[in-house]
């Protein structure tokens, strides 16, 4: 597979808790990093990666998951633009949630069961997603990285504090081994 795979950045780090630049060229290195980000992807065993989930402040994702039907997706989305459902259609899906930059824990987070994002390919061709299930979910939670928001920012203070206890916890006996 091409791509390189690159660390993915923890919680705490300033490029998760800001807005990404929108790219501005869709040129051979924006189709290298789009590479990179499914190497990282896939060797962290992901569904979804943010371009700042690796360290680089620019508006791209990739995924690769189901939809509530089981059908895989798989793609890239530079510059997205989040569509929900109006408030009189949304129906919340309180599933559990986890992040590769928050590893280990899950929390329930309440998300419209479905999503589309409108933007660009890494060709600069417009594109639309529309997902549902965890489709829809990962539409969510990758758009959200890159306005520099992590799901546990969707969280009470408390059980934010729990999932960044067990978060610590699980890193401090992984580094006992």
């Amino acid at each position: 597979m091409a791509g390189r795979v690159r660390p993915i950045t923890l919680v705490g780090t300033p490029v998760l808790h800001q807005a990404c630049r929108p790219v501005e060229e869709f040129d051979a290195a924006l189709a290298e990093l789009a590479d990179d980000m499914f190497a990282s992807m896939y060797a962290a065993e992901g569904v979804g990666l943010a371009a700042n989930q690796i360290g680089v402040d620019l508006r791209i994702f990739v995924y690769d998951c189901p939809d509530e039907d089981d059908e895989r997706h798989k793609g890239t989305v530079v510059n997205p633009v989040l569509e929900l459902p109006g408030l009189a259609d949304r129906r919340l899906d309180d599933s559990e949630e986890g992040c590769l930059s928050v590893p280990g824990p899950h929390a329930r987070v309440a998300r419209p069961d479905r999503a589309a994002v409108h933007g660009f390919d890494v060709k600069g061709a417009p594109i639309t997603v529309e997902g549902t299930g965890l489709l829809a979910r990962c539409l969510q939670h990758e758009t959200d990285h890159l306005e520099g928001k992590v799901y546990i920012d969707r969280l009470s203070a408390r059980a934010r504090k729990k999932v960044l206890k067990e978060m610590e916890e699980l890193r401090a006996a992984a580094d006992a081994e």
